[in-house]
């Protein structure tokens, strides 16, 4: 690869490339198929190539039960196709079975700064008061993810709100390595953060987000239930007594209104203008069941590939052995030249 054809300023000479990844940490909703899942179908329409991983090496910064992994992995694997994602059109394998992950990420220790760790907020969140307890990995997650991204020259990532300062993290460290290296070789990454319902909100509580880790099976509709299952937690979803709004200003202080309108807008792909333009002074006795109806339309037949695609493990890891040796194809000539430019004798 020619360094002196990139720019360090951004993406420019670059391939557009979209990678994404999501933990195998089990018990996918709503949440995650409309603010990645459906977006990373999307993408694959758009005409640039896409790279989605099941990061299993993330998920392992702590303490997972190795058959639950497992299982939670191929079950990641299936909601990413049941929901669209084109093994053929798109790369999709597990962290774990390309090496150059790890390797990159390694180099990638060596360039970040103990500083820029520390001012990670999911750090803060997740280690807390325990931080000495924490594992060196959960600390190092952020440079992982880096080399996740970078290992492709990946310039968009598609994520959530809560990944943002990750991606920019990413950046750092891609323009400290071109500068202490003078090069211009990876990418400065563009995150994507876009969607009515990037961010799904409970069926219980509209201020909370919708969590597998929720008391209540009723606050969210998970990607593996089935029709009736559906219409029945849309239907007893919670909302308050007034109409809906014609305008999205009338959204405002109603959390459950805007919830079910931002769900409605995501699974019909109109924005929330156009939805309000159709349903406003509708109450929710009448809108609860259009929402209930496009809900199972797009839902149902997702549940049902996954069930099928779980009860056949092997092609769901022929799949991901296929997606590795594709994901190889670009990784390994990326992270040759890396060590090139780091001095690795031998590389």
């Amino acid at each position: 690869m020619n360094d002196a054809a990139q720019t360090a300023h951004g993406t420019t000479g670059f391939t557009p490339r979209v990678f994404s990844g999501i933990q195998p940490s089990g018990g996918l909703t709503l949440g995650n198929y409309l603010g990645a899942l459906k977006r990373f179908a999307d993408a694959q329409d758009a005409g640039t190539e896409t790279v989605y991983c099941m990061v299993d090496m993330h998920a392992i910064t702590v303490w997972q039960d190795p058959a639950a992994l497992k299982r939670q992995t191929r079950e990641l694997a299936a909601g990413f196709i049941a929901s669209g994602i084109d093994p053929e059109r798109s790369i999709l394998f597990n962290q774990s079975q390309v090496a150059e992950h790890a390797q990159l990420a390694w180099i990638f220790n060596c360039v970040a700064r103990m500083g820029w760790m520390r001012r990670m907020t999911q750090w803060k969140d997740k280690a807390g008061k325990n931080s000495e307890e924490a594992s060196l990995g959960l600390f190092a997650y952020p440079a992982l993810m880096a080399a996740d991204i970078l290992l492709y020259h990946a310039t968009h990532v598609p994520v959530g709100e809560d990944q943002k300062q990750h991606v920019e993290l990413t950046r750092d460290i891609a323009a400290k390595f071109n500068h202490d290296y003078g090069v211009d070789f990876f990418p400065i990454t563009e995150p994507v953060i876009e969607g009515a319902a990037t961010r799904v909100m409970s069926l219980r509580d509209g201020s909370k987000k919708m969590s597998k880790s929720d008391p209540s099976d009723m606050s969210r509709i998970n990607m593996t239930d089935d029709a009736d299952t559906i219409a029945n937690k849309i239907r007893k979803a919670r909302t308050d007594p007034e109409a809906l709004p014609s305008e999205a200003e009338g959204l405002t202080d109603r959390p459950e209104a805007r919830n079910l309108v931002n769900i409605y807008a995501a699974l019909s792909d109109q924005s929330v203008a156009e939805v309000l333009a159709d349903v406003g002074g509708k109450q929710f006795s009448e809108f609860k069941p259009m929402l209930a109806e496009l809900a199972v339309d797009k839902m149902a037949p997702i549940s049902g590939e996954m069930a099928r695609l779980m009860e056949n493990p092997s092609e769901i890891d022929a799949i991901l052995a296929r997606g590795a040796e594709r994901a190889r194809e670009i990784a390994s000539p990326i992270l040759k030249r890396t060590y090139e430019i780091v001095g690795m004798v031998g590389a």
